[in-house]
């Protein structure tokens, strides 16, 4: 019986088909999440304007966008996540992302200038339930 050789054999290498997988995965993850931030804060609003204030920086805190939309019922004004939810849902949503960023949410609060204060009211309260105290509201610099 003839004993094997190492000699035939290749040599050993690398499989690096499932580390590029994974890496090109990553990179549609993150192109996909980056459209869906962007196209929260694209939404056509006439947001109003404001004479003082400072410049949100933009930091790596979980956020929640709430747009407020100019509609005639009142109950699907507001629009999470490219959906429109009630109020009730709200204060659900509020709490679960709180508990998930271990109490550092921002609430950013987009609206329509035409919309009246009793549209904006239970979304705060909304947030005083949730426990977020982080609270801003989109506004545009005025001239």
């Amino acid at each position: 019986m003839r004993a094997p050789s190492n000699l035939s054999r290749g040599s050993l290498g690398f499989n690096m088909t499932p580390m590029i997988d994974v890496v090109f995965l990553l990179i549609i993850f993150f192109l996909v999440s980056s459209h869906l931030a962007r196209q929260e804060t694209q939404l056509e609003l006439d947001l109003p304007e404001a004479s003082t204030g400072e410049a949100t920086r933009e930091d790596d805190a979980r956020r929640v966008v709430v747009n407020v939309l100019p509609d005639e019922r009142p109950d699907e004004r507001i629009q999470v996540g490219g959906r429109r939810i009630a109020p009730g849902q709200l204060t659900e949503l509020i709490r679960y992302e709180s508990s998930q960023a271990d109490g550092r949410l921002e609430v950013r609060i987009r609206s329509d200038r035409r919309v009246p204060y009793r549209s904006i009211e239970p979304i705060l309260l909304a947030c005083q339930r949730g426990g977020v105290w982080n609270v801003t509201f989109a506004v545009v610099s005025a001239p």
